[in-house]
């Protein structure tokens, strides 16, 4: 590296955490001994930050992602960093993910004050979240509960749950576990009752296209099983025509060679699910891309149907 590769990232302590860890990486690789001097990191409050209502209110998609894109065609930045389920399926024009770390546990995590599991809940509780995901999701497994509008960080929702303004909440266990506070965790959910969002627990490096001393650099911190995973994932959603405004999720994973993927949509109170597993012998890219719109448009057809 014959200058310093400028990070951009959201300024939540989960974002902070992953740049750091995409700085660690490449300060690991590269042997360089000042992070701060040969890898800065810089710090952009985006839309989705700014806004306290549901996200599918305000469109959602790109909400977390604009302000960097912006900085990177500006020149501001080398490389942004980005949890892959905030990024949306189609990419501005000359922009492209260079590199995907490898994946974290991607499910779910119930956190409770006085309750063990979801279970557990009594009869008509309130879960805080801002997911319609795992709203429908919950709603699939216990009709009963109620929901109560939650976002911020990691750490805000905790408080909030702490202060009493629902009896429990659902996050990202990965998200947990990178902050260092796994033992908030009261159950994590299997992937079985609650399928993970797309893309869930993958941390991706956006550049521009045409940046390709960038990309070379950040090439050795791809995972190429996550990479294919995530790419199956995305064009599941694309399928779709994903948004926050509708409840998707979808997990592929390799095994033995073999390329396996779940996906699923549900009604918003999840009264309906519609679900399609598949798999493909050789897990590569062009497969991935196949198996994942091929599921979602299965599903497509059946919700138009239905």
């Amino acid at each position: 590296m014959q200058r310093p590769l400028n990070i951009g990232t959201r300024g939540s302590p989960l974002a902070l955490y992953q740049a750091r860890l995409v700085r660690a990486q490449l300060c690991d690789h590269y042997g360089l001994t000042n992070p701060e001097r040969d890898v800065p990191i810089r710090v952009y409050k985006t839309s989705g930050d700014k806004l306290m209502g549901r996200l599918a209110e305000f469109g959602g998609k790109g909400l977390f992602t604009k302000e960097l894109e912006t900085a990177l065609v500006e020149g501001e930045i080398d490389i942004a960093v980005h949890s892959m389920k905030d990024v949306p399926t189609e990419l501005q024009d000359g922009h492209q993910i260079g590199a995907i770390l490898e994946r974290e546990d991607p499910r779910d995590a119930f956190i409770s004050v006085k309750h063990n599991s979801i279970d557990d809940l009594p009869k008509g509780a309130t879960v805080g979240t801002a997911s319609l995901r795992r709203r429908a999701q919950l709603a699939s497994l216990r009709p009963d509960l109620k929901f109560n509008l939650i976002r911020g960080n990691v750490g805000t929702r905790i408080v909030k749950l702490n202060d009493g303004h629902c009896d429990a909440t659902m996050l990202a266990y990965a998200g947990l576990k990178r902050l260092d506070l796994p033992e908030k965790a009261t159950e994590i959910v299997g992937l079985d009752r609650m399928l993970s969002a797309p893309s869930q627990a993958a941390i991706g490096i956006e550049v521009m296209g045409g940046n390709e001393s960038a990309l070379e650099i950040i090439a050795p911190l791809n995972h190429a099983a996550t990479q294919i995973a995530v790419t199956a994932e995305r064009e599941f959603l694309k399928a779709l025509d994903g948004s926050c405004r509708t409840p998707i999720a979808a997990l592929a994973r390799i095994e033995q060679g073999k390329l396996f993927m779940q996906g699923e949509q549900l009604a918003e109170d999840g009264s309906k699910r519609w679900r399609k597993d598949g798999f493909m012998h050789s897990a590569n890219l062009k497969n991935a891309a196949r198996l994942g719109r091929t599921l979602g448009e299965a599903i497509a057809q059946e919700v138009a149907a239905s």
